[in-house]
């Protein structure tokens, strides 16, 4: 139980990879408070993982929603650890040409602007502290064109360089602050960038998990599980000397073309 007492805020902590890690938390050791748009939905995971999980409406391109997750953790179990920036959604803008710039301004809110809010809530309560891990979701969109849109990839690459800013200014005061940039993973989040309401993008699931499973060199999907183990490792002791870190989470998407496909369409006859 590496997480052992260990207080954490999950934004967007109520389904996809929130969710799982907020099951993987607790299962090694630790409190948890889910800030989510969806307060229904959050409630109902709360309801399954018992006292040391707690639940609270957060919309995180509001300021004073994320600054109040803080402190409604810090009221309910005393300190804080970890906070995981996780909130996001995919955006639905096309070509540049065409793109909205009220869309923009959203995107950024939430994937951008939201994870600014929560560092710098979180900064102080864990300077004084003395240490914590803070974890923000970025993307391997972030890393590589053509993985995402243009605001999503755009915001991500943001991410990954706020990231290590703040983590120049944070590890010498105890606080590590790192990133994780999954791949392709099958989460609700797919449904909902097709136009599906949560439930059928919950539902949707299974049938992503088929398709994605080629997209990479490691043959299956990507799942919320494999982003809860990498975060649940840069919460712990054991991740003490990562900081300013892109941790990437891809099966091997962004290492390049699967091996032989290149060569089959240079030689077909080899």
């Amino acid at each position: 139980m590496n997480l052992a007492g260990r207080v954490a805020v999950i934004t967007g902590g109520a389904s996809g990879i929130g969710a799982a890690t907020a099951r993987r938390f607790v299962a090694e050791g630790a409190s948890v408070l889910l800030a989510d748009i969806d307060l229904p939905r959050a409630t109902r995971l709360v309801g399954e993982l018992g006292e040391t999980a707690a639940a609270i409406a957060c919309d995180v391109a509001d300021e004073s929603q994320v600054e109040a997750a803080i402190h409604h953790a810090l009221d309910r179990f005393g300190r804080l650890d970890c906070l995981f920036n996780n909130a996001g959604f995919s955006d639905f803008s096309g070509r540049i040409a065409q793109t909205d710039l009220a869309e923009f301004d959203r995107t950024f809110a939430v994937l951008l602007r939201g994870v600014v809010a929560g560092m710098k809530h979180a900064a102080p309560v864990m300077v004084e502290q003395g240490s914590g891990s803070i974890i923000n979701t970025a993307s391997v969109a972030g890393l590589r064109a053509g993985l995402g849109t243009h605001l999503y990839s755009t915001a991500k690459a943001a991410v990954i360089h706020l990231t290590t800013s703040v983590a120049m200014e944070l590890g010498r005061k105890g606080v590590r602050v790192n990133c994780i940039c999954p791949g392709v993973i099958a989460t609700p989040l797919l449904g909902k960038a097709r136009g599906l309401d949560a439930d059928a993008a919950e539902a949707a699931i299974p049938e992503s998990r088929t398709v994605l499973a080629a997209l990479q060199p490691v043959p299956r999907a990507g799942l919320p599980e494999d982003i809860a183990a990498a975060a649940a490792w840069l919460a712990s002791d054991d991740a003490s000397f990562v900081n300013g870190h892109a941790l990437v989470v891809d099966g091997g998407l962004t290492g390049g073309e699967p091996w032989g496909r290149f060569g089959r369409a240079l030689f077909p006859s080899r």
